[in-house]
């Protein structure tokens, strides 16, 4: 299914005069609000190929029908939401989930829709099908040589995949770890996975990142071999320049204080990017914003005040991309939300007055730093990012609009009631 843009229009007209009202009502009360618009038509945030199927846990999973059955399909479905906000410009892939048979096509196929390719994502907290040797005891810190060997090779195929495809970035994840004292050995298998990431680091192109993601726990609950941001630090220092650490929102402990971990890494050049997601529990992967909406607009806060600092490109220097979730949403809509909490967010940091706000911290002036970043935060900005899909020439109101068209009931007629995405 494709939106035409006619459609969209046509939408837009219907509701414009509503949208000019609580536009001007907003640029009224936001100074730099033509600037905020203009940045946020140039961000654009990634949909992982795994988050456009229904999601579960281990009791069970609900899918709601008319599921991506292939990676084109997948490519058709963000090509959906990018038609909708302007916004969703961007598509990551999960290998061996997503092996293209034929990549110039997929590209092609991509192009169409308006979409490029974001970071390249390896798998070895799964056995696959045809796998040789098992992960169950982790894959770069496994204490056998074979498996980890194995691991490397995974991880190079993936770039090679990526390379195809005119990504320029992979992103690691391992489920590495141990549940009970005195299974692993912490630093064998933190050197073991070194030598890993070093191979790995080794056979990236000269234009490429590599993302070290971290997590406190999950599927192991003793240790996790890159169990927090500093492991990962860790880790990226000693591999090199191209390496970066990745911030998921869901894989810390307990009250982190997330935006000064990202405030830090910043500082250090080693930042490379976020899986945007909620939680209230563990790593709930729910809609971004969805509970703790003040924490993302202070994390975002931190990113503004940190890129500014380095004069770095809001848009292209780090890695945005979703990272969730949906076992009761239709995961189209849950994603929608999602971009639309992360835009909102973004907009907030950008009408933070910074020039009172450092002098009221050079004051110790405490009340002054929170009425400024309170107030930034109780502004009302969703007028400027419907703007801003609206020059982008996205739909002012996405889910709206997707609802108005029925695209989940047309999804269902093509793909049918009983259609589960692949990597699920």
């Amino acid at each position: 299914m494709q939106i035409s843009k006619s459609f969209i229009e046509q939408y837009n007209d219907d509701n414009l005069k509503a949208h000019q009202r609580k536009l001007d009502f907003s640029t009224s009360e936001i100074e730099n609000s033509e600037a905020i618009i203009k940045q946020l038509v140039d961000f654009q945030i990634a949909i992982p190929s795994w988050a456009l199927g229904t999601g579960g846990t281990r009791f069970g999973r609900f899918p709601g029908g008319g599921e991506p059955r292939s990676l084109e399909e997948k490519i058709e479905d963000v090509g959906l939401l990018h038609a909708l906000n302007q916004a969703s410009g961007a598509i990551s892939l999960h290998i061996p989930w997503d092996i293209p048979t034929d990549a110039n096509a997929i590209r092609n196929l991509a192009a169409q829709h308006g979409l490029k390719f974001d970071a390249v994502n390896s798998n070895t907290f799964q056995d696959q099908a045809d796998q040789a040797l098992s992960y169950k005891f982790g894959s770069l810190q496994n204490v056998n040589k074979a498996i980890r060997k194995q691991a490397v090779d995974h991880n190079i195929e993936v770039i090679k995949h990526g390379i195809e495809l005119g990504s320029d970035s992979l992103t690691v994840w391992l489920s590495d770890g141990s549940c009970f004292p005195g299974q692993l050995n912490f630093r064998k298998a933190f050197q073991n996975t070194l030598e890993g990431l070093q191979e790995i680091y080794a056979a990236l192109p000269s234009n490429w990142k590599m993302f070290v993601e971290y997590k406190c726990a999950e599927p192991n609950f003793y240790s996790t071999t890159v169990g927090d941001w500093g492991q990962s630090l860790l880790y990226a220092s000693k591999l090199g320049e191209k390496a970066y650490t990745l911030v998921d929102l869901g894989h810390h402990l307990p009250n982190a204080n997330i935006e000064q971990i990202v405030s830090l890494l910043l500082m250090e050049g080693k930042l490379g990017g976020f899986h945007f997601n909620d939680s209230k529990y563990g790593d709930d992967d729910l809609t971004a914003g969805a509970l703790k909406p003040y924490q993302l607009f202070l994390i975002f806060n931190e990113l503004v005040e940190g890129m500014n600092a380095r004069n770095m490109n809001h848009a292209k220097d780090l890695g945005w991309m979703i990272d969730a979730s949906h076992n009761v949403k239709d995961p189209l809509e849950d994603l929608l939300q999602s971009v639309e909490a992360i835009m909102m967010a973004y907009a907030q940091a950008l009408s933070v007055d910074r020039q009172a706000l450092e002098i009221a911290q050079n004051e110790n002036d405490t009340v002054r730093c929170q009425e400024i970043l309170q107030n930034a935060f109780r502004t009302d900005v969703r007028a400027l990012v419907a703007e801003a899909s609206l020059r982008a020439g996205g739909a002012l109101n996405p889910i709206g609009l997707f609802r108005n068209l029925k695209v989940r009931e047309n999804l269902i007629k093509e793909r049918g009631f009983k259609t589960i995405a692949t990597g699920l």
